[in-house]
């Protein structure tokens, strides 16, 4: 079905609602498969009319379409089987047995047979698990709560639960439309037409002579419009249509109409369009046109009726040279290049469109300042003031008198940077000349708005710099530079929130957005918007366009905290991909930025977060070494090495990538030149070998001053430099005070907490997880028996999420079962243990070279077995997409691809030579990357099973190709972790090429055990064989932390016969400094940096400087590799 055939679906369902024809409706809803009706399911849940609720569900799914609606089923079937039992109506209850529950025994008959036992005890409350089951009505609200979460996360109902906002009667009002556009065509329109049926079109009878034509509607009486549905937080999308492949035209060809004659419909096409017929105007030329009515006509109004000829697309032209170009994360400015004190919180910034180091400001306090970052400067200072008092407004004036202080709300250059545009919290416009003196003159003042002028911007229409604003009086305006207003455009029902003036093939247009989330275009005319549509989420949204103006971008937040940053389709008006990466809540409105065609950024929790255009999920992200807001403001330069950054403390930071690092340098005065130049003379005598030792030069150098270092300072090789860049300008500048490797050695300098009842020495923990939710540690020990600890929310732990803070609960089941994995005839010496977790944390399995056994995280009851040895399985792990498929990685070196639900191995991969050691997946490459123990790494297509690549890891000379290598992604799920107990490497994993290589040395010579990233993945935790932790720098594999045994073990354990040191390590899912060691006595602990350190260390410089008396060696770019040779 077409998606305007879908669309009129929905208008029907609404008309079916607001008549009150309630069966109807539900039908409808189950037979289209469009929207599932969660209120109404609800109910007959809640009723228990379980035939209806079955029925209502098969409009949408069947039990065997996916693990999710097999949950649903078997839920709504166990509680009507209950409900049978507990009214002692023991014939209904086998009836139910064997009709409704029997199809779930092929998945697993001991839970079926469970189930059956319930029959031969006269109250099931006797049953364990169901001990605690209340009244009826108490089970279906929770069992109510489990069927929603299984819903919302069944792909098969995606995109159904949200039923689009329309306005009320939306189909009533249609109509009305088309029978206007009808009486608009008549040859003799009547002045009050008589509209008798739908049937057929409408024409009037001639009359004595043409009349001018008045608005229709429906001929039926005045019904209550009932309440329509409720909108559960969609994203109110531009629905698609059959549009022009033109951006704007596409746009107002969808939009909808809100008056009757001049919002006639007109339905676009991929036909040519004749002249005489504008499908982008709302009001369409009348053909012919009645005596009287005058025809409006303009430039733009030509223009547009040009663009509907067919032309390339916008999308075509554009994208064929952005997705060519090659990028790496270094591109981005995430260096911290300087930290400035405004004096007032900082509320919009602007950097000049040609100078690229002079930034604007605008604060709280309604001060405005101008930035010259290079020499860290301020330039100007404008504290906030009203040029004329006598000449603003009455109600200005008596806001003044009694309001608060006034803030800026906007800063703006002038495109030309010749101009500076200031809008204020109240009324006022600030027009200000730059002559680049130094210097801002008063030009302008205008009393713009009545109430906050929200936004401001400079547009070109009619090739003449106009000023353009928004504000609480729910109008966009369109200014001269001499004050004179040239429009005022009107249509919105909320404060106005953002304006984007642009233009597309000499057609000038702005898009304009309220708090209440309507987007709406317009022309400079008096036409009115052509577009009126809902922002994702209803929320106050920005709308930026990348710097070719050929992509366009939104970013909100919605009122319940929901934000959302997509970008558009121009030509259909629809949403094209909508960008991952936000927290469920955000307390306020998030901001964000586009730079070099390429990059977005957005400021939320604390953190800037930066997508890739062509890809939804998050690239990455950084706190910028902390301080920042909890929604930071920011601000890219026009080159997009420069980024602004607002703080908590009253200012800003400065971001900057090796380029803007380079042009800030550039900027410095002649005392800092002076400065430097001991520093680069002495390091231009360096020479020899990579670890030369160089002594700081004795100067006395400001921590401000911006003195560079030498690139070749440690023996950093050119490779490395091309790779690497410095963090902070601190890292750069202060060579008289060098970096501090920081070290734990002490277990006061660090949070840690041992897991209760876990020392075993007669069982190593071979496999260490954190649960997903985050609350619990799984530990898999060499004896083949998982352990499990939980924390619990209270009020030392008020989220209730692991804590090394707080000792947690060793958890087991009533049953006191322990999670036991099959070790028949197994030499546990020689067996590898594996295990991986559902998503949901329902599930866990797990083999330690017997059978792989499936585990109930509730109960520890084994679900059932599959993969019986020989081989034996040597790692497992999820599917990202579907968690009923597992790779299975085996003793012999195969792959298998076993599909849980029909008990069948579908794939069995072969490339290895030696045994699995690691699987890691990329749903972003759509490949598996897997690692075995002759350190080999294959690379295999998810859709066909085929080996893309295959490659052997480059060892250090003299190593021989032998011991475990484990391999994972990072969040981008671009580049690859791999590792083996001779090195840290990272790959490129969509070439397989490696960008970094680490080597034990220095203050950690030792193998390494394992290591993993954070869970932001700015971080690698790795483990040593001498009971060191090391604490890495993900981008760079610097080392930014020790953790010496001394500091987590007691002297007992360290002075035994066998020192304990760690043999896997796992990072917390959601807090990027707690992670969790599993050790050779059996014990499990979690390890935090100390509360007044709060992380790890600091981000080492490119050098690592010297440390603690000894040569730095710990930088990842001293190891001269083969593919990182010295020139």
């Amino acid at each position: 079905m077409s998606s305007l055939s879908r669309e009129l679906v929905f208008l029907i369902l609404q008309f079916l609602e607001e008549e009150k024809f309630k069966e109807s409706v539900h039908k409808l809803e189950k037979e289209s498969g469009f929207f599932f009706n969660m209120k109404y399911f609800e109910e007959k849940v809640q009723a228990g009319e379980w035939e209806e609720v079955e029925k209502y569900l098969s409009g949408f799914t069947k039990v065997d379409d996916n693990r999710y609606s097999m949950k649903i089923f078997f839920e709504i079937r166990k509680q009507k089987y209950l409900e049978a039992l507990d009214r002692q109506d023991k014939a209904k209850a086998v009836e139910i047995l064997v009709n409704d529950l029997k199809v779930f025994s092929t998945f697993n008959e001991d839970l079926y047979k469970e189930i059956t036992q319930l029959l031969t005890l006269s109250n099931f409350r006797e049953n364990d698990q169901l001990a605690k089951y209340g009244d009826t009505k108490t089970a279906r609200s929770i069992m109510l709560m489990e069927l929603k979460k299984l819903i919302e996360a069944n792909p098969l109902f995606r995109d159904k639960l949200l039923f689009p906002t329309l306005k009320s009667s939306r189909l009533r009002t249609l109509i009305n439309q088309s029978l206007n556009w009808q009486h608009q065509l008549c040859k003799n329109p009547r002045p009050n037409p008589d509209i008798k049926t739908l049937f057929t079109d409408h024409t009037c009878s001639p009359p004595n002579g043409p009349l001018t034509p008045t608005p229709v509607n429906l001929p039926v009486a005045a019904v209550a419009k009932p309440a329509v549905y409720t909108s559960l937080g969609a994203h109110g999308s531009f629905p698609p249509a059959a549009a022009s492949a033109n951006s704007i035209a596409g746009w107002m060809a969808n939009a909808s109409a809100s008056s009757s004659v001049q919002a006639a419909v007109v339905t676009a096409s991929s036909m040519p369009v004749a002249q005489n017929q504008v499908p982008i105007l709302k009001r369409p030329r009348t053909p012919p046109a009645p005596p009287g009515l005058v025809e409006y006509q303009n430039s733009d109004h030509e223009q547009l009726m040009k663009r509907l000829r067919p032309v390339h697309s916008v999308e075509e032209v554009s994208y064929s040279t952005t997705r060519q170009a090659s990028w790496s994360l270094d591109d981005l400015p995430r260096t911290v290049a300087m930290t400035l004190h405004q004096g007032s919180s900082v509320n919009s910034m602007d950097f000049h469109p040609s100078h690229h180091t002079l930034l604007l400001v605008g604060s709280t306090n309604g001060e405005i300042a101008l930035w010259e970052l290079g020499s860290r400067e301020r330039l100007v200072s404008k504290p906030f003031k009203i040029w004329d008092l006598s000449a603003c407004s009455l109600p200005f004036q008596a806001a003044v008198a009694k309001d608060g202080p006034i803030s800026v709300n906007r800063v703006m250059w002038s495109p030309d940077g010749n101009f500076v545009g200031v809008a204020f919290s109240k009324h006022l416009v600030h027009l200000y000349a730059y002559t680049g003196s130094n210097e801002l003159s008063q030009r302008l003042e205008i009393d713009a708005h009545t109430g906050g002028v929200n936004d401001l911007a400079f547009a070109h229409p009619n090739k003449q710099l106009c000023i353009l604003t928004c504000g609480d009086d729910k109008m966009i305006k369109v200014w001269e530079l001499s004050g004179r207003k040239l429009f005022n455009f009107e249509g919105h029902e909320a404060p106005v929130y953002s304006i984007c003036p642009h233009h597309k093939e000499n057609i000038q247009f702005i898009f304009s957005t309220a708090v209440d989330g309507k987007i709406k275009a317009w022309l400079y005319d008096n036409m009115g918007s052509r577009v009126d549509y809902d922002a994702p989420g209803h929320c106050c949204t920005t709308m930026l366009y990348s710097a070719d103006g050929s992509r366009l971008f939104s970013c909100g937040t919605s009122k319940n905290g929901e934000s959302f940053l997509v970008e558009w389709n121009e030509s259909e008006g629809a949403i094209k991909r909508t960008y991952n990466g936000f927290r469920k809540k955000s307390n306020g409105v998030v901001r964000f930025d586009t730079t070099q065609n390429r990059f977005l950024a957005a400021g939320e929790d604390g953190q800037i977060k930066f997508w890739d255009m062509d890809n939804v999920n998050l690239v990455t992200s950084t706190d910028a070494e902390g301080g920042l807001q909890s929604l930071p403001r920011l601000r890219f330069n026009k080159e997009g090495n420069l980024l602004a950054v607002t703080t908590a403390d009253n200012g800003f930071k400065v971001l900057a990538n090796a380029i803007g690092l380079r042009s800030l340098r550039a900027m410095e005065t002649p005392a800092f030149e002076a400065l430097r130049s001991p520093i680069e003379s002495a390091a231009n005598k360096v020479s020899g070998p990579p670890a030369v030792n160089v002594s700081p030069v004795n100067c006395k150098v400001e921590r401000s001053s911006p003195v560079r270092p030498s690139p070749i300072l440690n023996g950093v090789d050119p490779m490395g430099l091309s790779l690497e860049k410095p963090r902070t300008m601190e890292d750069v500048i202060d060579r008289t005070k060098p970096w501090q490797l920081f070290e734990v050695s002490d277990a006061i300098q660090c949070r840690l907490v041992t897991m209760p009842e876990s020392a075993d020495a007669s069982s190593k923990v071979v496999r260490l997880l954190y649960t997903n939710s985050g609350a619990g540690v799984l530990a898999l020990g060499s004896n083949g028996i998982q352990k499990l600890w939980k924390w619990t929310r209270n009020e030392q732990n008020p989220t209730g999420k692991a804590t090394a803070s707080v000792v947690p609960q060793h958890w087991q089941p009533n049953s006191g079962l322990l999670m036991t994995n099959d070790i028949s005839g197994v030499n546990l010496e020689e067996a590898v243990p594996c295990i991986a977790l559902s998503k949901n944390d329902s599930y866990v399995m797990s083999a330690c070279g017997g059978k792989v056994s499936l585990f109930n995280m509730m109960t520890f009851k084994v679900m059932t077995t599959f993969m019986p040895p020989p081989p034996a399985s040597t790692f497992l792990s999820f599917h990202p997409q579907d968690n009923n498929i597992i790779a299975i990685g085996m003793e012999d070196s195969t792959i298998h691809i076993y599909n849980v639900r029909v008990d069948e191995v579908k794939s069995k991969l072969k490339g290895h030579q030696k045994r699995i050691t690691g699987l890691a997946f990329s749903a972003n490459l759509n490949i598996l990357v897997s690692s075995g123990a002759d350190a080999q790494l294959c690379v295999w297509s998810i859709d066909t099973w085929e080996k893309r690549k295959s490659m052997t890891i480059q060892l250090p000379a003299g190593k021989a190709p032998v011991g475990d290598t484990r391999v994972q992604f990072h969040s981008d799920q671009l580049r690859l972790l791999v590792v083996h107990e001779t090195h840290l490497a990272i790959y490129d994993a969509s070439k397989m090429d490696r960008i970094r290589q680490w080597l034990p040395q220095d203050i950690l010579p030792a193998p390494m055990s394992y290591a993993t990233y954070s869970s932001n993945s700015l971080l690698i935790y790795a483990s040593f064989v001498d009971g060191n932790i090391g604490v890495f720098d993900a981008d760079s594999l610097r080392l930014r932390c020790r953790i010496a045994p001394s500091a987590y073990l007691s002297q007992a354990a360290l002075s035994g016969s066998q020192a304990a040191y760690p043999l896997v390590v796992a990072a917390h899912p959601q807090e990027p400094n707690q992670f969790a060691v599993g050790l050779t006595d059996g014990s499990v602990k979690v390890i935090e940096p100390s509360e007044s350190e709060g992380k790890w260390g600091s981000t080492p410089p490119v050098d690592n400087g010297v440390l603690n008396g000894r040569q730095g060696q710990s930088s990842a770019s001293n190891i001269h590799t083969p593919d990182q040779a010295q020139r």
